[in-house]
């Protein structure tokens, strides 16, 4: 029997986001349940989010971000060979978003699954994807993270109608140029805590969203930062040569907390969460794909990603801007 080869190391050649034009502002759900924009604001530091029209599906979300990513990598749709999808909202269970938006994205027969890690899918996905390349089960890799969690919301609820978004952002995954050359993707440092699984459910598939915020903010903010100096650690990379923290868009005053026990001051700090909303594993690649289209992010700096949600999941890794 022989072994695939595969690459020394891996790294991203693209970022795509996509979000959808509707904007709903705090004032909007003021009409809706007892909220105000002050209250939003001082709680979760939300101004604005994105939500999804009735007939835009969570596959058209994903293909957009794929689709952008992939054309922004220069690589054909035949060059890539898995496609994954890091979503927790799916309309339903089958068939799976990635083989769908493969198709519509003109990517043949490729390798196609979806990853459920909620809020931490897209770090789960792009670990998974980085060892896929490593390993030589595939060269190439799509990997997307979508979510329509607005068809998951109890609109009537304001714990968490003020809080949830949609919106979809991907990165192609793929070999390191020479042999040679440094990894772009460090090793991923995750894990869970099924013991707070209890925390941020859906009780079935005719239940809405249900989150414990306050518990959520405590475990958060005390047992995170040590996770993201451990994937710095593991990557060989100093807090203080990072040019940027980039964690899962929950609350305002969570990424603030985490980022000053950091000790990276010097760090450009993501917070995507004001004008975009949670939208749970697109939230890290959506923040992605904006800081370096807007020229926050330059080309060899080092970015710190720490992702954390539902099951308790989470996970963290360093890794190079293309």
């Amino acid at each position: 029997m022989r072994l695939s080869e595969g690459s020394p190391g891996t790294r991203i050649l693209a970022f795509g986001g996509y979000q959808p034009a509707k904007v709903v502002t705090n004032d909007d759900l003021a009409q809706m349940v007892d909220t105000s924009d002050e209250w939003i604001r001082s709680r979760v530091g939300i101004e604005s989010r994105r939500i999804a029209g009735p007939d835009e599906s969570l596959a058209d979300i994903a293909s957009a971000a794929g689709g952008k990513a992939l054309a922004a990598s220069g690589l054909s749709p035949d060059a890539i060979d898995l496609v994954v999808v890091a979503t927790c909202t799916p309309e339903s269970p089958i068939p799976n978003i990635a083989a769908t938006v493969a198709t519509r994205l003109g990517i043949a027969a490729p390798g196609a699954y979806d990853l459920n890690a909620a809020c931490a899918g897209f770090c789960y996905a792009m670990a998974t994807a980085s060892d896929a390349v490593r390993a030589g089960t595939a060269r190439h890799v799509l990997v997307i993270g979508a979510e329509k969690l607005s068809q998951w919301i109890d609109w009537t609820d304001r714990s968490t109608c003020i809080i949830f978004a949609d919106g979809a952002g991907a990165a192609v995954v793929g070999p390191v140029a020479e042999p040679d050359d440094p990894p772009g993707i460090g090793p991923v440092v995750w894990g869970s805590d099924g013991n707070l699984a209890d925390k941020i459910y859906i009780a079935d598939r005719n239940s809405f969203i249900v989150q414990e915020g306050q518990a959520v903010f405590r475990w958060a903010t005390t047992a995170l930062h040590p996770i993201a100096r451990k994937a710095c650690e593991a990557a060989g990379v100093d807090p203080a040569d990072l040019a940027a923290f980039i964690p899962h868009q929950a609350n305002l005053r969570i990424i603030e907390a985490i980022a000053r026990k950091l000790g990276a001051p010097q760090a450009k700090v993501a917070t995507d969460i004001v004008t975009a909303g949670n939208t749970s594993s697109a939230s890290i690649p959506l923040a992605l794909s904006r800081m370096a289209e807007q020229n926050e992010l330059g080309s060899g700096d080092l970015v710190l990603l720490l992702a954390f949600g539902a099951g308790i999941s989470y996970a963290a890794q360093v890794i190079t801007i293309p």
